[in-house]
């Protein structure tokens, strides 16, 4: 073969080369479940926020304020995406399955079972995408930070407010929220702690669990109330309900049983029901997050962590106890009725 002739063929397979590797290069461009890829993006950041649930007003709230986030910082996409209710496990491992796979830039995961995201979690981190923690903890993993309410201290900010408004002494009941939510676990942990300390009150159901929706919890709420109900009255002087749905499916059952504002109660989180309970004196105590803030530190946080900026390992998002008295002040208010985007 002559030297030109070598050449030529040198040259041909180059070219060969270059357009078989353009074609691989195509391929991490396409969408996967409609998941724009990095690569399209340029030098955008994507950053994959997956939530508990997307139905209660709660996870409204996070993808609202993961939206201010990424308007604030520019050069950040937001893909938001979750399960409908919050006990699909499956279906979120799934999503965090799916966004590993894609390799987006980070994951924010609010995480419905402590145990059961914990693979994916890890198969993220072994592909160099970081997770960061919000609302829920995870047991275990390599993940960049935890931005949540300290639950526990909410759940004893319930507990007090129970004490109080028993004054000392009564029977009281709380309905669970599902197993192996580690954030509602911590509230319930709180709430006995603090009811503990008064010897006049006894708890005398704590085992039950209301499920994931309201009209779970309404079925629980029911059950748990007619077991207590012995000839007049409840047979119960005080409830606690730890999350939105719980205390929703709670509050239809003494409405529909005519002893809403007879029992002393105390939930967590809001809604517009919720709010207008507290409001007619049917609940007597609300402990609300800050989920909006949650959502906004949760990606200002792995934004900061993708550009090589230190973070905390635990962002506290605070809590307040509202009440009939204390909902219309300014600071409450901001809680209670967040901007509009």
């Amino acid at each position: 073969m002559t030297k030109s002739l070598r050449i030529h063929w040198v040259a041909v397979a180059a070219v060969s080369l270059a357009i078989a590797g353009c074609q691989s290069g195509d391929k991490t461009d396409k969408v996967a479940d409609g998941i724009p890829s990095a690569k399209a993006e340029g030098k955008r950041l994507r950053i994959a926020v997956i939530p508990k649930g997307s139905t209660h007003v709660f996870w409204k709230a996070v993808h609202a304020g993961a939206d201010d986030a990424a308007k604030e910082l520019g050069n950040v996409d937001v893909i938001w995406k979750g399960p409908l209710k919050e006990d699909d496990r499956e279906s979120q491992v799934k999503t965090v399955e799916d966004f590993v796979t894609n390799k987006v830039d980070g994951i924010v995961l609010a995480p419905l079972d402590k145990t059961a995201l914990k693979g994916p979690v890890s198969e993220a981190t072994k592909s160099d995408i970081p997770v960061l923690i919000i609302d829920s903890a995870l047991d275990g993993g390599d993940t960049v930070s935890f931005v949540a309410t300290d639950n526990e201290k909410g759940g004893e900010m319930a507990g007090d407010a129970m004490v109080k408004l028993l004054g000392g002494k009564g029977k009281v009941v709380m309905l669970r929220y599902q197993e192996n939510s580690a954030s509602t676990e911590a509230r319930e942990l709180g709430f006995l702690t603090a009811i503990k300390k008064a010897s006049g009150i006894t708890v005398v159901s704590e085992n039950q669990h209301a499920g994931a929706t309201v009209e779970s919890a309404q079925r629980a709420s029911e059950n748990l109330l007619q077991g207590l109900n012995k000839g007049a009255g409840m047979g119960v002087d005080g409830i606690f309900t730890p999350n939105e749905s719980s205390t929703f499916g709670m509050l239809r059952v003494l409405q529909d049983g005519g002893n809403a504002g007879k029992v002393k109660f105390v939930g967590f989180d809001s809604s517009p029901k919720l709010l207008e309970g507290l409001k007619a004196g049917q609940i007597n105590g609300l402990v609300i997050q800050n989920p909006r803030k949650m959502g906004y530190l949760g990606v200002k946080t792995i934004v900061e962590h993708v550009k090589g900026g230190k973070v905390e390992a635990r962002i506290d998002t605070g809590a307040a106890l509202i009440t009939k008295e204390n909902m219309d002040t300014p600071e409450n208010q901001k809680l209670l009725t967040p901007p509009a985007n």
